[in-house]
């Protein structure tokens, strides 16, 4: 995806590649970068906290959140941190979000996230999970509020991984059926997989706008790239890249790994993805 929209933009002396990263080397790795030519790296799960952890700076709505998925790299080699995903969520989306209401499944980092950039945006949002202390505790820091039971909104976002293995446990794991999934005017599901998940499947067979993981990815990176090249995005082609190199399942539908490759040749100016194992 990335890759397409450097050659789209004329870019041809810029790389974009997969950075290995294991838990306890990701510092060092990071922290290294700047000097090895590189301008900035997207960062996958499980170093998100990690990454705020060590920037220099950081934007407000990353420390908020208190995750980083972008990371750039300035003249001096300082680091800057921020956060893609929620406004990536918000631009994906394609509407306001002012005075409407949104149910998030999920109490993890992309939930996080999620609720955070849905607040900001003006909406009133409600959580549930599984684990309902886990609920209430992020509702209580982002100012939201706890679901204990599937509960009628505006906007339905999955942002747990259900739907990423077997689909047809989707109706056992998660609050809603699908019968009810028609009180929700839009559906999105962070997950993505070839021909839809069954969650936007049936919601989609009801009526409902649905929104897929993919495009949220698309309009995050899109956020990441300009940051990194101060040129506009090319949407069309991200979005065509990444369709093209989807899998069923991939192992984090939020962030898909681009392939490896060697490093290029000194000089080039260069990004990654610093992934987990």
């Amino acid at each position: 995806m990335h890759r397409a929209a450097l050659a789209a933009l004329g870019l041809h002396d810029w790389h974009y590649q997969l950075l290995p990263a294991p838990p306890q080397l990701f510092e060092e790795i990071v922290r290294g970068l700047p000097a090895a030519g590189f301008r900035g790296a997207n960062v996958t799960i499980p170093h998100k906290e990690a990454a705020l952890a060590l920037a220099d700076l950081a934007s407000a709505r990353a420390q908020a959140i208190g995750a980083a998925n972008t990371l750039s790299f300035a003249e001096d080699g300082a680091i800057e941190a921020d956060n893609t995903d929620a406004p990536g969520l918000l631009a994906a989306l394609g509407e306001p979000v002012a005075g409407r209401s949104a149910l998030v499944l999920g109490a993890g980092g992309s939930a996080r996230a999620a609720v955070w950039a849905l607040r900001e945006a003006g909406a009133r949002v409600l959580v549930w999970n599984r684990t309902p202390a886990r609920a209430r505790e992020l509702a209580d820091e982002l100012g939201a509020e706890r679901a204990a039971v599937s509960a009628p909104a505006d906007l339905l976002v999955n942002c747990t991984s259900v739907g990423l293995g077997n689909s047809s446990n989707t109706f056992k794991e998660l609050p809603v059926d699908p019968e009810t999934l028609g009180r929700y005017a839009t559906v999105v599901d962070l997950v993505y997989r070839d021909g839809g998940t069954e969650l936007l499947r049936e919601a989609s067979r009801r009526g409902c706008a649905v929104v897929d993981g993919l495009e949220i990815l698309v309009r995050q990176g899109a956020l990441s790239l300009e940051a990194w090249t101060g040129l506009p995005a090319p949407l069309a082609v991200m979005r065509e890249a990444a369709r093209r190199g989807s899998h069923p399942a991939p192992d984090d539908p939020r962030h898909p790994s681009p392939p490896s490759r060697q490093p290029a040749p000194a000089d080039p100016r260069r990004a990654g993805e610093a992934a987990g194992p």
